[in-house]
């Protein structure tokens, strides 16, 4: 038997004093804040009343810190999954609102379709639906949960959705702790909730 639900849950507020886009940089832990929007998601899923057999993360510290809450209420131990990861950027480490004011930078924003700044969205497409097939067929009862990041949920959400991949980073539903469900019904993925549990949080540095 395959798994009942899928819940994709971006991580928690980032401390990031200097407001950088951090992307894949290490070394970017949770604020105090960031923990308890992590536990309050938590928490949301525990409330669903429904079990959670399996905990994956991407690698990033921020996001297995976000994972600690669900290992306590679940007792589960989490797997990496490097398919879930931040995409890349060459906007990352800078702060992005300097950087779009330099005109040397201009050339990177040419084909927002693809996106020309980074790791293309048919890219990020491919390896969320394989990370999310891989969890729902290795998921023997109940749920599973995959803590990633703002950009691949949406692009799952987009790709479960049907609709273009193009699409304006500042419009994102994928608030910080959001949990975005998913069920599967043969190799058809559809979405059936998005709650933000802790939407209160300071959404800073997110490609």
């Amino acid at each position: 038997m395959p798994a009942e639900r899928l819940h994709l849950v971006r991580h928690g507020e980032v401390h990031n004093p200097r407001r950088v886009l951090y992307g894949r940089l290490p070394h970017y832990r949770l604020s105090e804040d960031g923990r308890r929007m992590a536990r309050a998601a938590a928490e949301y899923v525990q409330g669903l009343d429904r079990p959670v057999t399996t905990l994956r993360s991407s690698p990033l510290q921020r996001t297995q810190e976000s994972t600690e809450p669900f290992s306590e209420i679940f007792g589960l131990v989490p797997a990496l999954d490097e398919r879930v990861i931040e995409p890349t950027n060459v906007f990352e480490g800078t702060n992005m609102r300097r950087s779009l004011r330099d005109p040397r930078n201009w050339w990177h924003l040419r084909n927002p379709s693809v996106p020309s700044w980074g790791e293309p969205y048919t890219s990020i497409a491919a390896r969320m639906e394989q990370a999310m097939n891989s969890a729902w067929n290795e998921t023997e009862l109940g749920d599973a949960v995959i803590v990633s990041h703002q950009a691949p949920i949406w692009i799952a959400h987009l790709r479960v959705a049907g609709l273009r991949l193009r699409h304006d980073p500042r419009t994102r539903r994928c608030a910080l702790s959001s949990v975005t469900s998913f069920e599967r019904v043969g190799d058809v993925w559809r979405e059936v909730g998005y709650a933000e549990p802790a939407a209160a949080g300071i959404d800073l540095g997110a490609v």
